[in-house]
Parts: structure tokens; sequence; C-alpha cells
């Protein structure tokens, strides 16, 4: 997304240009691509970008590109095109907004850098609702353990889950510039092996070796192959919600 002028520039498009349309003028374009036609049906794909524009601003900070998060919304859109009941006595943009919110947490959820369970995920964008919401009632950024009151949560899963959908920072990532001499996260991260690391380490396998063989296996699908519960589930031959059980039944027992 690009900034000129005081426009706004995404995917190719200037959006200053993107027509405004009235409800009467959105539900007869409906009507009319219902019965078939196509440039009636593109004509209101146009007329409510601003709506999919409107809703990407709500993402933003989040380390996601904007261009993707406004196609990804536009599929929201189409998809509300297409499903939207006109007989209902109900706004279009207050059926169109939660699609394309829907599509795009779809997204995020699907295409993080970082594979985590969907209720750590679930946790996270109520966390950052909670804190958008409580930002604009005090005034400043909120503090985690007022996060986790407004949600009557433990503070530490909201850490968690906050982490979980921060973008990974690469190693060759430059921190620092002079002179041509370019300075990367990779020169500083420390490699320090501790006696509490070593005893941690051992800890771990002796925790390992006591889990019966079906739950090394849901740990190595889970978080080696990367695979859903219910990819795990059909593989093992029991219900997704045996395994979110066995699962958290195994690191609670390598936690302890």
């Amino acid at each position: 997304m690009a900034v000129q002028y005081g426009k706004v520039v995404i995917c190719g498009v200037d959006t200053s240009t993107l027509p405004v349309l009235s409800e009467a003028q959105k539900r007869e374009l409906l009507q009319s691509a219902r019965e078939g036609s196509v440039s009636d049906r593109e004509r209101l794909i146009n007329g409510n970008l601003r709506l999919v524009l409107s809703v990407i601003k709500r993402f933003q900070g989040r380390g996601e590109n904007p261009d993707d998060l406004f196609q990804i919304g536009c599929i929201g859109l189409i998809k509300a095109i297409d499903n939207f009941d006109i007989s209902q006595n109900v706004r279009f943009s207050t059926y169109a907004v939660p699609m394309i919110i829907g599509e795009i947490r779809r997204y995020l959820r699907d295409n993080s850098y970082v594979r985590v369970s969907r209720s750590i995920k679930d946790m996270a964008y109520r966390s950052m609702q909670a804190k958008e919401k409580l930002t604009a009632k005090l005034g400043r950024e909120p503090t985690v353990n007022e996060i986790a009151s407004e949600l009557n949560a433990p503070r530490h899963d909201i850490v968690l889950a906050l982490e979980s959908v921060v973008e990974p920072m690469s190693l060759y990532e430059p921190v620092f510039s002079d002179s041509g001499d370019t300075v990367f996260v990779l020169d500083q991260v420390g490699d320090k092996t501790s006696e509490e690391s070593w005893v941690d380490e051992i800890s771990f396998k002796e925790a390992m070796k006591n889990l019966s063989e079906r739950e090394k296996r849901i740990l190595k699908l889970r978080f080696i192959y990367g695979k859903t519960q219910m990819e795990v589930s059909r593989e093992i031959g029991i219900s997704q919600a045996q395994v979110s059980r066995l699962e958290k039944g195994v690191i609670d027992k390598i936690k302890s």
C-alpha cells in the first residue's frame, strides 16, 4: 500500500477514485447481479471496496502486507455479495463487514509463520480486540494484567497468545549500519550453555521416556509435522476432542 499526495493506492487501485453507492443502489445492483448481470456484479464489488479498505485498517500494525489483506478482504466481500439475502431488512454493510473480517482472520490464522494451536490464536485475536477497546477507553496502551482482567483470563495465557502472532525476525535483519559495516541480529544473539540448560534438557528427555507410544506419536504429528488436531485424529483413529485432551495431558505431564 502506498500513500501518494493524500490518496491511498493499494493493489494498484487509487482508492480516492472508488465510487460510493447508496443503500438503494446496492440493493438494485444486488437484484440485478442475482439475475445474472456480470457488469452490475462488478459495479457492486467496486462500489464496496472502500468498505474493505476500512476493515483492513483494523489489522494494521500486525506485520501483515496491506495488499495481501486487501485481496483477502475482497474475497470476503464477494462471498457477502453472493450470499446476501436481499429479502431481509438488513443493510448490506452490516452483513458484509463480519464476512470480510472473518475471511481476513481465517487467512491470518492459517498463514502465520509459526504453527500454533487454534485456541491460542483465538485468544490472541480476543486479546488484541480487548487491547484496542481498552486503549480507546483508557487513552493509553493497557498493561497485560488489564487485558487479562478484561477477558477474565490468566496473565500467562494472554502473554503466550500475543507472542504467538508476533512476526518472527530474521537473524539477518540489520540492526545497525555505519560506513558500510552492518550489524545483524545474528551478531547479537548469544550462544551460552549453562548448567541449568543441561539440566532442563536431561529433564525433558526423562519426561519423554515416560510417555506412551501414542502420546509420543501425537506430539510428533502435531509439533514436528505441524498437523492439525483433526488431521491427527483421522490418522490415529480417535476423535478430535480426544486428541485435544491427550495433547493437553501430555504437555502438562512434561511440564510437571
